[in-house]
């Protein structure tokens, strides 16, 4: 397969999705095609002067321009959410500077991605062009979490199409609830309120005390407080910042107002429970749900910091690949590693489902098909 002119050699095609191009694949394909040409370095600065950084090569001629605007902007993209950052440094190419700078603008092809991160970091956000030779080096804070199970906590995990909560007592549960709830298509932010406080309170009532409540939850949360969260992607702007960035904090403030509370991305949590289960560090934990939630623990059992927003990733480098309704982008993760993708699947493979159900109705009753053992969710 050809992208931009560079060769694609996909062996192992999805018997369900035979356009799909890996962007591995591709990258792996470009970097090989440019192994001689000019070193650039790609950097991104994210909160608290912390630097993530990539060398690479590009072809540097004006035929392979179009590849290499490709293969930097993909990369920009892939770097900005995984790690994070709102000043992009390209160094050793001015030219793919300035049209990353017009990509990644307020009007630009990446509105969203620019958007996005000024809101996340509350800092403007910048492209700014540099030698080679005057690259930023990295600068890294991983920070120490979890672990501890000992006392009275509450556990409560914000899906897109349920709610959970657990009461543990000493590494015990004594309690744990399902319920599905409404929170990507409803506006009134109060509704999100008591839905918590409810899971909270609930939890509360099946143990003699509260030590401790750890909250995992879709979205990009900093001092537990929600900056960006699919979970509220229909309240208002100012109900946001009003009633949705505390919404954590006050919940628990009222249930057990001295109790320690941690909010943390779901994908961190998976790669938390994923180390402490298996007792290994170096752990990338995954949670596919209604969205695509990713985390990771490093070498010493810390979490990186970084924004681990794997959805928005780039995952599939054909041109015609599916868009996210929400980022306006061509093949990220976010419609591969989730239910969108088991919905998406299904009536190549010979199932129909319902179309007055809802996502994780849909997403249920292909579930149920594969505990039956059917050949068609299977593949």
């Amino acid at each position: 397969m050809l992208v931009k002119g560079i060769e694609v050699n996909v062996k192992n095609i999805p018997a369900l999705d035979k356009e799909f191009i890996p962007m591995s694949l591709f990258t792996d394909a470009f970097e090989k095609s440019a192994a001689n040409g000019t070193p650039v370095v790609i950097a991104l600065e994210r909160d608290g002067g912390q630097i993530s950084r990539y060398e690479t090569k590009i072809h540097g001629t004006d035929e392979m321009y179009e590849a290499d605007l490709l293969y930097v902007e993909r990369t920009v993209k892939m770097m900005l959410w995984a790690a994070g950052g709102y000043k992009i440094y390209i160094c050793g190419c001015d030219k793919v500077a300035a049209d990353i700078a017009k990509i990644y603008s307020a009007d630009g092809e990446r509105a969203f991605d620019f958007g996005f991160m000024k809101r996340v970091y509350e800092k403007p956000f910048e492209v700014v062009a540099l030698p080679y030779a005057e690259a930023p080096a990295e600068v890294s804070n991983p920070k120490s979490i979890g672990g501890n199970n000992t006392g009275c906590r509450i556990g409560f995990d914000a899906g897109g199409s349920d709610r959970k909560v657990s009461a543990v007592i000493d590494g015990e549960c004594v309690y744990s609830e399902e319920v599905l709830w409404l929170p990507k298509v409803t506006a009134d932010p109060d509704y999100h309120y008591n839905e918590i406080l409810t899971a909270f309170k609930t939890a509360a009532s099946k143990m003699p005390r509260v030590d401790a409540i750890g909250v995992s939850s879709a979205g990009i949360y900093v001092d537990n407080r929600a900056m960006v969260a699919s979970l509220f992607i229909s309240v208002p702007d100012d109900l946001f910042d009003k009633k949705v960035k505390d919404i954590y904090i006050r919940a628990a403030k009222e249930v057990a107002a001295d109790a320690p509370l941690n909010v943390i991305n779901d994908g961190d949590v998976s790669a938390l429970a994923g180390a402490i289960t298996l007792g290994e560090n170096n752990v990338l934990g995954i949670a596919m749900g209604t969205s695509e939630a990713v985390g990771y623990v490093d070498e010493n059992g810390c979490i990186t910091g970084w924004l681990n927003e794997l959805a928005f990733v780039p995952v599939d480098a054909n041109p015609d690949a599916m868009i996210d309704e929400w980022a306006g982008d061509i093949g990220c993760g976010v419609k591969y590693f989730s239910q969108d993708s088991v919905i998406k699947l299904a009536p190549r493979a010979g199932i129909e489902l319902d179309e007055n159900a809802s996502p994780a109705e849909k997403l249920k009753a292909v579930q149920a098909l594969m505990n039956n053992d059917d050949p068609r969710a299977a593949k």
